[in-house]
Parts: C-alpha cells; structure tokens; sequence
C-alpha cells in the first residue's frame, strides 16, 4: 500500500483580487471533496497581508493525485485563476510532513456574510423605527406635554434605542430574513 501524498503549491494573489482568490480556492475545495482519494487541503499565508499563499493538497497514495492532477475538473478550476492567482514552486511530499513544514501561520478566512441592499436594510429599520418613534412621542406628549421639544425628543431617544437595538430590529430582520436575503 502507497503512502498518502502532499502537494505543497505556492501562489501569488492579486492583493486587490483577493476575495475572488478566496471564492476560487473554495471551490477547488469543493472540486477535490469529490475526488476519489481526498483527504483534505488548506492554504496558509505567512501573514493576513502576504500576496503569497501556500495550498495543501493530500491524497491518499500518488495514484489518487494523478487522477486529479488530469481530471478535467482540475483544468477548468486551474484556468478559472487566470489573472487572478500566479502558480509559484510545487513540491510533492509523502508522509505526514507535508502538513507541517514552513509557513508556520495559518489564516482562516470566514466565508462572507449576505448582505440584503441598502434599501431593504432601510425598509426593515423604518418598519422598527416609525411605530416605536410614534408611539414614544405620542407617550411623551401626554406625560410631560410642558417640556421643551428637545428635551422630549432626547428622552425619546434614550427610551427607544435600546429598545429598537435589542429587542425590535433583531425581531424585525429574523422575520424578514427570507426577504432581506432573496437572491443574494
């Protein structure tokens, strides 16, 4: 029986490229979990502001990396890096070494979070902040109807704003979720 094998890649990144960097080696990630023999892979950078970026790929013996090293799989994601991504010095490691050798530092990048558009982000607020608005100004009116309007307002918005930042908005954007998150 074979030894697993590594694949050890360096690469420069377009420092202003970097999230499709990031999208592309994801989804060779994706592209690998398929393939017969996988058993896992990362890259790591010798810092969050390096262009260089290593990539593991292992395998479970040289057989395994061959078939993905001709998949067509492969030459579409590699030629999807055009512009992107330069590939740099490759190495091939056998054993357990190849996940420990240089660079030292690992980074994780997190995937990115949706974001609805800025005018549904404003719909949800407005939905929150009106009726609470109405609602505090109309109390205020009829408590302390002989005080100054700013001192009203100020009031108001001392009440309000915790109330809308911790209870109202976060009920708000979790029933709306679906809405605020459609085709993203």
């Amino acid at each position: 029986m074979s030894e697993p094998v590594t694949i050890s890649i360096t690469r420069r990144v377009d420092p202003e490229r970097e999230k499709e960097a990031t999208a592309w080696a994801r989804a060779g990630q994706d592209l690998l979990a398929a393939s017969p023999g996988y058993l896992g892979s990362g890259w790591v950078r010798p810092d969050p502001t390096s262009p260089i970026w290593h990539m593991l790929f292992r395998f479970a013996d040289a057989e395994s990396l061959e078939t993905w090293q001709r998949s067509s799989e492969r030459a579409w994601w590699a030629a999807s890096a055009q512009g992107i991504v330069e590939d740099g010095r490759q190495e091939l490691r056998t054993g357990i070494e190849g996940w420990f050798d240089e660079p030292a530092s690992v980074e994780v990048l997190p995937a990115p979070q949706p974001t609805p558009p800025r005018w549904k982000q404003m719909v949800s607020i407005f939905l929150v902040f009106y009726p609470l608005s109405l609602g505090s100004n109309a109390l205020l009116g009829w408590l302390i109807p002989d005080w100054d309007l700013w001192a009203r307002v100020f009031i108001a918005v001392v009440l309000v704003t915790p109330v809308m930042t911790y209870l109202a908005l976060p009920f708000v954007t979790r029933a709306l979720r679906p809405w605020l998150l459609r085709g993203r």
